[in-house]
């Protein structure tokens, strides 16, 4: 008798824990299949984003004052030499880090000068920034043109290091993941890619040169 009820706890703890398995799954399935959907949509149509932001030629007094919307595309990403693509949209809360890399709104947009900030997760979007090197070619295709950056330097800091956000006196791009790449649950620290925009921006609206990155 004894051994009979044991082997039905274990089937039932069995039971349990292939359906725990099978919700997790579900879950991971459906928040990947989101930020899919997500990513081809916008990446297929980058037009859509002259929705959310004002022409090129608008005025600077104007482009200023633009705010967007959470989840709103801004752009497309690229780091050729180690394969990562994928679309930039305003926000840095959890909805929009599932889909995207997000625009820390309390930094200058792209196109604008001083310092940009993006965040994307380190098991996602920003996994490829583990193989990042100093000279790195930054592509950030936008409404108003194509903003290349060259990397000067990453660096790994501990979360309340905010200087890594301060405004920089020309347009530089810094993009931030949490650190280390395969630390298992909330990482510790983060890790911090800096770089500088180039002269040689292809862009629909004049842009400056930069002589550095952030602090």
């Amino acid at each position: 008798m004894g051994g009979g009820r044991s082997d039905r706890i274990v089937r039932w703890i069995e039971r349990g824990l292939v359906a725990l398995g099978a919700s997790c799954l579900l879950w991971v399935g459906a928040t990947s299949l989101s930020a899919i959907v997500y990513q081809v949509e916008h990446n297929a149509s980058l037009e859509r984003v002259g929705q959310f932001l004002p022409r090129p030629e608008a005025d600077a007094a104007t482009v200023v004052r633009t705010t967007l919307e959470a989840g709103a595309p801004i752009g497309r990403l690229e780091i050729p030499r180690i394969g990562l693509t994928a679309v930039v949209a305003e926000g840095d809360d959890e909805k929009t880090l599932k889909v995207a890399v997000g625009h820390l709104s309390d930094t200058p947009l792209p196109w604008q000068e001083g310092n940009s900030a993006l965040a994307g997760h380190r098991d996602s979007f920003f996994r490829p920034l583990r193989h990042i090197q100093v000279g790195d070619d930054i592509h950030l295709t936008t409404v108003r043109g194509t903003l290349r950056y060259r990397v000067t330097r990453h660096t790994v800091v501990d979360p309340a290091e905010l200087w890594v956000l301060n405004p920089s006196p020309t347009a530089a791009l810094t993009l931030i993941t949490c650190y280390p790449f395969d630390y298992v649950g909330p990482a510790p620290r983060r890790f911090i890619v800096h770089a500088e925009r180039m002269s040689n921006t292809s862009d629909n609206a004049p842009t400056t040169a930069t002589k550095g990155g952030t602090p």
